[in-house]
């Protein structure tokens, strides 16, 4: 059967799903979405996603590639998935891509968002959104903070350092962190409701989830501005702050403008 290659805009709310790749015998978003697609098409598929998030962390731009039956109707695909797995999960968008696009190695960026309400009382309509932090936050202090992470360097304090496989050297968890800022999320309650916006051309496992426990302890003066920047010079992982829950974190949009972090140099003519 004559395929081509289709590329899907993905939202869901990951509270109840044991995260977003497939994994024998747990309920996974990447699981409930392929098996929705292959009911509608009536043909296994594969499918390959930008970001792989952990559990209970939300997609808004989560991007999904992979071959589909050339003859496949996209909005009446994107409308049938819509009913079978939403509301939890949705196909935004769904368009043909050429054949050499992939969701996860044509990406040159990434952008996540992470919420957080901070107020004396838990607010119950952002409970599965945001991390509920009850102490008063300098904003002023971890924007100060999360300044001194800018640009490239080993974020080796702030990951969850991979076993590399036998025979294999440890994968480098050097990084290029564009955008980190605090901001108030404008509306109301804003005073209480901040956001954390952070780009960088590619994340390691629990990276933005650290750096926020890290600036939050700054924000609530458990840790000084100096500590962030000591702790990345440290190169571990006992250096940095708690891990951020996963309710707060969205992958927020990908990009797959220029060229990825780890393109080879055009060679001179």
């Amino acid at each position: 059967m004559h395929s081509r290659n289709v590329r899907l805009l993905v939202a869901y709310d990951g509270t109840d799903y044991n995260g977003f790749s497939e994994n024998a015998d747990v309920t996974t978003v990447m699981g409930e979405l392929r098996a929705a697609i292959e009911r509608i098409v009536r043909c296994s598929v594969d499918l390959t996603c930008a970001g792989r998030t952990d559990a209970g962390v939300h997609g808004w731009g989560q991007v999904v590639s992979g071959q589909l039956p050339a003859t496949t109707d996209l909005g009446r695909l994107a409308h049938s998935v819509n009913r079978m797995c939403g509301p939890s999960i949705s196909v935004r968008e769904a368009d043909w891509v050429d054949d050499e696009f992939s969701a996860r190695f044509s990406a040159t960026g990434r952008t996540y968002y992470y919420d957080v309400w901070n107020h004396l009382a838990p607010n119950p309509l952002l409970a599965r959104t945001s991390w509920h932090v009850p102490r008063p936050l300098n904003l002023e202090d971890m924007n100060d903070a999360a300044s001194r992470l800018l640009g490239e360097h080993d974020f080796s304090s702030f990951c969850r350092r991979p076993k590399p496989g036998p025979g294999f050297p440890e994968r480098s968890l050097v990084r290029h962190l564009k955008v980190a800022q605090w901001t108030q999320i404008e509306g109301p309650e804003a005073a209480s409701r901040l956001r954390f916006e952070i780009t960088a051309t590619s994340f390691c496992h629990q990276m933005v989830r650290s750096i926020v426990g890290t600036l939050v302890d700054v924000g609530l003066g458990r840790r000084t501005i100096e500590s962030v920047a000591a702790a990345l010079l440290a190169k571990d992982r006992s250096a940095a702050g708690a891990i951020a829950p996963p309710t707060g974190l969205v992958l927020w949009s990908v990009d797959y403008s220029g060229l990825r972090w780890d393109a080879e140099p055009a060679s001179a003519v």
